[in-house]
C-alpha cells in the first residue's frame, strides 16, 4: 500500500527481508499512529521477540515474519553438519511458533519452509530453499489478499456502510489485508464506502491501525468506542460487517480472532446484519475439531489496567487509568460459532461456515 510521509508517496510491505543483511525489515505497528518507523532485526531471536511483542502482528504478516525469522536462523547457522542443522531448525521453528500461539499462519508458514527445505542436500541448498520459501509464502500471501478483495466487493454497495474490529488491513498481512481487500476494492471500482472502526480495547488496534490506514487511503471513516457499536446497530446504521481472523477451523468453520469478535457477531446476527469473516487459505487450521481446543493468548495485565498514547511532544508514554489495586484479565482472542457467521470471504469463493471441510478440495492451498 502506498504510505504518504512528509509530502511524499512511496509503497511499503509489512514485512521485507534482505538477503544480503540477512535481516527482517517491520513496520513498528506500536508506534502508529504517531510515528512511522522501520525496524531491522538482526536474528531470529529478535525476529521471534518483534512478534512477542506485537512490533508487528496480524496473521498473515506474523505468518510471513515467521517465515522469514525461519529462514533467517537457517541462513545464520555456521557448520555443515546436517543432523546438527536439523537440531537447530527444530529449536527455532519451536521459538516463532510459541511467539503468538492463537494464530495458526505463522505454523503453515513455517512448515512449508521445512517442506521445501527437504529437497537440500547440503546445509547451503537448504539454506536457499528456506529463503525462497518464506519469500513465496509472503508474496502469496498478497495475492490471496487481492483475491479476498475480488470475491467480497460484491458484498458491498455504492454507500455501504462497514463495520471491522481491530486491524486485519494491510499492517495485519504483507500487503492489501484480509478485512480490508473487499473495501479497498470497492474503492477502486468507485464505489462510495464509510467504515466504523471499533477501537478493539485494550491496545486500539481498530482506532490506531485500521484508522491510520483508510485514512491513507482517502476512505471515510470513523472510530467507535467498542460498546457503541449496539447502538449504531439499532439504529439501522450499519449495513455489513467484516472481520478478519487468526485460526478458522476448517472442520467446524469456527473462527478465533481479537477479543470482542463473538460480541459483534452476536450483535449482528439479532440486527440481522452480515457479519462475514474474511481469511487467506494459510488462516484454516484443518486439524482441530473444536474451538475449545485453539489455544487463547493471556496477554499482559498492563495492556487493560493502562493505555499508550503520545504526549504533547509526541512521544510515545504509557498511563495508568485503573485502579492502582486492580488486577485484571486479558485474552487476546475469542471463537465465534459458525450459526454467527453469514460467510468466510477467501480468495477462491465465499463459503458458508459448515462448507469449508466439504469444499476442502478447493479450499486447501498446494502447500497448505
Amino acid at each position: 500500500m502506498n504510505v504518504t510521509l512528509r509530502g511524499r508517496t512511496r509503497p511499503y510491505r509489512t514485512v521485507t527481508y534482505d538477503a544480503r543483511s540477512n535481516t527482517v525489515q517491520l513496520i513498528d505497528q506500536r508506534l502508529l499512529p504517531h510515528e512511522f518507523t522501520v525496524v531491522s532485526t538482526s536474528n531470529c531471536f529478535e525476529t521471534g521477540q518483534a512478534i512477542r511483542d506485537m512490533l508487528v502482528r496480524g496473521a498473515g504478516a506474523i505468518g510471513a515474519t515467521a517465515a522469514y525469522g525461519l529462514a533467517q536462523g537457517a541462513k545464520a547457522f555456521p557448520g555443515e553438519d546436517l543432523r546438527t542443522f536439523g537440531r537447530y531448525i527444530k529449536e527455532v521453528f519451536e521459538l516463532l511458533k510459541s511467539a503468538r500461539p492463537t494464530a495458526v499462519d505463522p505454523v503453515n508458514a513455517m512448515l512449508e519452509v521445512l517442506r521445501q527445505m527437504k529437497g537440500g542436500e547440503t546445509v547451503a541448498e537448504k539454506q536457499a530453499l528456506a529463503v525462497a520459501a518464506a519469500e513465496e509464502f509472503a508474496h502469496e500471501d498478497v495475492e490471496h489478499c487481492r483475491g479476498i478483495g475480488r470475491q467480497g466487493s460484491r458484498l458491498i454497495r455504492n454507500g455501504a456502510r462497514v463495520l471491522t474490529h481491530c486491524n486485519a488491513g494491510w499492517l495485519a498481512f504483507v500487503d492489501i489485508g484480509s478485512a480490508t481487500g473487499p473495501i479497498y476494492a470497492a474503492q477502486a471500482e468507485g464505489k462510495k464506502v464509510h467504515v466504523f472502526c471499533d477501537e478493539t480495547r485494550p491496545r486500539c488496534q481498530g482506532a490506531t491501525l485500521t484508522a491510520w490506514e483508510l485514512a491513507q487511503q482517502g476512505i471515510s471513516h470513523d472510530v467507535i468506542a467498542d460498546n457503541a457499536a449496539g447502538h449504531l446497530f439499532q439504529r439501522r446504521q450499519i449495513d455489513l460487517v467484516i472481520v478478519g481472523s487468526d485460526r478458522t477451523l476448517g472442520r467446524t468453520g469456527e473462527v478465533a480472532n481479537k477479543i470482542g469478535t463473538y460480541t459483534k457477531a452476536v450483535l449482528a446476527r439479532r440486527h440481522r446484519v452480515p457479519f462475514y469473516v474474511a481469511i487467506p487459505l494459510s488462516s484454516i487450521d484443518w486439524d482441530l475439531r473444536s474451538g475449545r481446543n485453539i489455544p487463547i493468548e493471556e496477554r499482559e495485565q498492563s495492556e487493560v489496567l493502562g493505555a499508550w498514547g503520545a504526549n504533547g511532544k509526541s512521544k510515545r508514554e504509557y498511563v495508568r487509568i485503573a485502579n492502582p489495586l486492580s488486577t485484571a484479565r486479558n485474552p487476546g482472542f475469542d471463537v465465534t460459532p459458525p450459526d454467527l457467521i453469514t460467510g468466510i470471504i477467501t480468495p477462491v469463493g465465499i463459503f458458508r461456515p459448515k462448507d469449508l471441510w466439504k469444499n476442502r478440495a478447493k479450499l486447501r492451498n498446494k502447500r497448505w
